[in-house]
């Protein structure tokens, strides 16, 4: 039995334990620290200071400032500081993500100036979910570099994301002061209004910034993800065209392989029921960003639905490596692995979503699945792994969130299925307890009649 899948809206339910700037820059959080940043020159810059991507990297971010103009001049990274460097943001595309961290501690240990390597160490460690040593390093790029705009928009994004919008702007606020001309500090700006909820001071802040630089593609996202986290669709769809499509012959895309123009698309479809046009977005966005984990998750949960457990255990085992703590990731592996008849696979992973977030329903409901039909659970008898199935089911039932129309649901049948299962293991573990029937009683011989005495 194929199991129940998250719909968007029960997504939107464990948001704040799976959306997080470990998603790849996803369309849920926004603009912010993506991937390590390559130690590209600013000649290696297209426009609007997005860096060409260098050979054997994902994604770079430029040194170039948005604004146009030279700014400070910035340190150049020593040899041993360099080659750990690269030693680091080889591990990251490998998924590596505790060797990227330690080769950006050992870049910065051998260079004290190496912003890059601290800006990198920061995208490392948020993704690890280890946010105040983030904060430490991004702010530490800015205190070596204080123009250095891809630090100064993923620190201050950081704060708004852990619940401190009020530092973040007044962070961005000075920056502004020492660099009005900004467009990276504007959009950053624009995202932190958007976190807030305050769509009116993004929007304002995201073309405030395309008029710095009408060219800056981040503030282009911001425009069109504050729109979708204000539910104006149709308007974020509009805004996407003109980066990935264009408008014409004298409006040529902007960017038609920008990730998360793409991941952003792509969750649109998906929520407007479009399938056939979401995931051609999905898998554009995880081509062109191995390390978008919202895009793999999303994409894997279409293959789930479709029976395709192979390609979907793929897709999830590789979000794990750039996001170990993604529920929604752990949730539908657990669920994959169970199609795969990996029960042990599928156990560790399903629990560990119920101990991170006992509230998650559908893990109690795959785990009913796993002890209802697996042919055998490690360490239980078929008795006990129906009593473990009845248990999980009950708590679905308890948890599960209320679906509009009377949506039909299984869960008492397979809990009857479960409760006959349990009483047939219950029965036959009892036959063969049961001790053998004793053996009749042999009966005694006929006394041979003694013989005559002559």
């Amino acid at each position: 039995m194929k199991a129940r899948l998250l719909n968007l809206g029960h997504i939107a339910l464990v948001a704040g334990a799976c959306f997080s700037v470990a998603c790849g820059g996803g369309a849920q959080e926004g603009a912010g620290a993506k991937t390590p940043t390559a130690a590209a020159p600013p000649s290696a810059t297209t426009d609007g200071g997005i860096a060409a991507t260098p050979q054997g990297q994902q994604f770079a971010v430029s040194d170039a400032l948005t604004s146009g103009e030279g700014g400070a001049k910035r340190p150049v990274m020593n040899a041993s500081a360099q080659s750990a460097y690269q030693a680091g943001m080889q591990a990251f595309q490998a998924g590596d993500l505790q060797g990227a961290k330690n080769q950006f501690v050992s870049a910065t240990q051998a260079d004290s100036k190496a912003y890059q390597a601290y800006y990198s160490l920061g995208v490392v460690r948020e993704r690890l979910g280890e946010s105040s040593g983030a904060l430490q390093a991004y702010r530490q790029a800015t205190a070596i570099v204080p123009d250095y705009e891809p630090a100064i928009g993923a620190y201050a994004v950081l704060l708004a994301r852990t619940g401190k919008p009020d530092e973040a702007n007044d962070f961005l606020n000075a920056r502004q002061a020492q660099m009005p001309k900004s467009a990276a500090v504007s959009a950053a700006m624009a995202e932190v209004k958007s976190i807030q909820g305050d769509s009116g001071a993004a929007q304002r802040l995201a073309q405030e910034a395309l008029k710095k630089n009408p060219d800056y593609r981040p503030a282009m996202i911001t425009l069109a993800r504050d729109h979708y986290r204000s539910r104006r669709l149709d308007l974020a769809l509009y805004a996407l065209r003109g980066i990935l499509d264009g408008y014409g012959d004298e409006n040529p895309p902007r960017d038609k392989n920008n990730a998360e123009a793409r991941l952003l698309r792509g969750l649109i479809y998906k929520e407007q029921g479009n399938k056939a046009a979401a995931i051609p977005e999905l898998q554009k966005a995880i081509e062109l960003r191995p390390d978008m984990v919202e895009a793999r998750v999303h994409l894997a949960n279409y293959l789930l639905e479709s029976g395709n457990a192979t390609e979907a255990a793929g897709l999830l085992e590789g979000a794990l490596k750039y996001d170990a703590v993604n529920v929604l990731a752990r949730l539908n592996l657990g669920d994959a692995y169970r199609l795969l008849g990996k029960t042990s696979e599928s156990q560790r992973e399903l629990d560990w979503v119920v101990k991170t977030d006992p509230s998650v329903a559908q893990a109690h409901y795959n785990l009913g699945l796993l002890y209802l039909f697996s042919a055998s659970v490690p360490g239980m008898t078929p008795g006990q792994a129906a009593d473990k199935a009845i248990v999980e089911l009950e708590t679905y039932k308890k948890l599960k969130p209320r679906t509009a129309g009377g949506a039909p649901d299984d869960t008492d049948e397979l809990i009857t299925r479960a409760k006959t299962q349990k009483a047939l293991a219950e029965a036959k573990a009892a036959e063969a307890a049961a001790p053998p029937p004793a053996a009749p009683a042999a009966t005694p011989a006929a006394a041979t009649p003694a013989a005559p005495k002559k």
